[in-house]
């Protein structure tokens, strides 16, 4: 019996399997929920089979090098993974700083289209972190000691950086209210007006961490990355480096880059509804209508803490210097210098009692 290849086709928004529905006689996506007519598949179908076609050999040849070169090191107690070239003997993991093996080889599907290098050397980024703990009083006595300064991590973070195409449609109540005094009567006049907006909008670079472990509030908290300083992604970037495998591929990142291509959406049409002293939004229907995806590594220095069984992330963008982390508080400094107040305050307050009975 001949063996019979299957052939699948992905969604143009979010690159997850689109299947048939019978019922109701449209291709969809489970993933995002898009859904295509039956022409719409075709021209989705033609496009991807010209580029499956198309693609040249030498880029075949490059992911197979990539994938012979590259090793991951898995930590078998948070379950990074973590990316070397083969000249990289044993390391240690950047976030839990527990030793981790070597697993094996990292499939050419990993291999990064784009990798934006390191602008800010290791002096630096512990500088950015010491001037961070001179605003700081009550942070533990070792947080930046010369151990947890070793631990400061240059890091090649997963991300995928993503170009939106959205369609908003926008209604609401617009009110301008103004108010003045003739005689001795306050007068207040309201005009109300129906606002309407329509608008296509273009979101370029919308960046999301590709690895789940890594926090995605603190990664969005160091944006934004200059993309013009990418360069197309070659290993000896990674040198004297780590570097993050991605766990989270364009499926299961859509939900978070729809969200971000909505929310930044619904701030611009708003944003153009400046002429009234009050807006009142009655109808939104913001849609994403296509996306197109590159993989590439962004810089990322990286330090965690550990206080109380707790970890505390903080990160650094490596081209920008742009600083973001939550510090944990030390309760004895905190109760020291509580007390140290409270004497100082009864200090004054008893040489002031004494001034005025005097």
């Amino acid at each position: 019996m001949a063996q019979m290849e299957s052939l699948v086709y992905k969604c143009p928004n979010c690159a997850a399997d689109i299947k048939f529905s019978a019922k109701e006689q449209k291709f969809h996506c489970e993933y995002c929920l898009s859904s295509f007519t039956q022409e719409e598949m075709k021209t989705i179908a033609a496009a991807q089979e010209q580029q499956a076609a198309s693609r040249p050999k030498e880029e075949i040849a490059v992911d197979t090098e990539f994938a012979e070169q590259t090793s991951v090191y898995t930590c078998s107690s948070c379950g990074a993974q973590i990316m070397a070239d083969d000249n990289t003997a044993a390391t240690f993991c950047y976030y839990c700083h527990n030793p981790v093996i070597l697993s094996g080889r990292v499939s050419g599907d990993f291999r990064p289209s784009y990798v934006l290098p390191f602008q800010l050397e290791r002096d630096l980024a512990v500088q950015h972190f010491k001037d961070f703990v001179k605003k700081r009083w009550f942070l533990p006595k070792d947080f930046l000691s010369a151990a947890q300064q070793e631990r400061i991590t240059g890091l090649y973070v997963p991300f995928w950086v993503t170009d939106v195409d959205v369609n908003a449609e926008m209604d609401a109540l617009g009110k301008k209210i103004r108010s003045w005094t003739s005689g001795n009567y306050e007068y207040t006049e309201t005009r109300e007006y129906a606002v309407a907006r329509k608008a296509k909008v273009v979101l370029r670079g919308l960046p999301a961490d590709g690895a789940s472990h890594i926090d995605d509030d603190l990664m969005e908290a160091i944006e934004p990355f200059d993309y013009k300083a990418v360069k197309p992604f070659a290993m000896q970037y990674l040198s004297g480096f780590f570097a993050e495998k991605y766990d989270m591929n364009m499926s299961k990142m859509f939900p978070r880059i729809q969200q971000r291509a909505v929310q930044a959406s619904d701030q611009l049409v708003r944003g153009s509804m400046v002429n009234y002293t009050t807006v009142s939004v009655t109808r939104s229907d913001i849609r994403v209508m296509g996306t197109t995806w590159e993989y590439m590594l962004l810089p990322v220095w990286f330090m965690t803490y550990k206080y109380k069984d707790k970890t505390y992330e903080f990160a650094l963008n490596g081209q920008t210097g742009k600083f973001a982390g939550t510090p944990p508080l030390c309760m004895k400094r905190v109760l020291l210098f509580s007390g140290l107040l409270g004497l100082l305050v009864g200090a004054v307050s008893f040489l002031i009692g004494g001034f005025l009975t005097s």
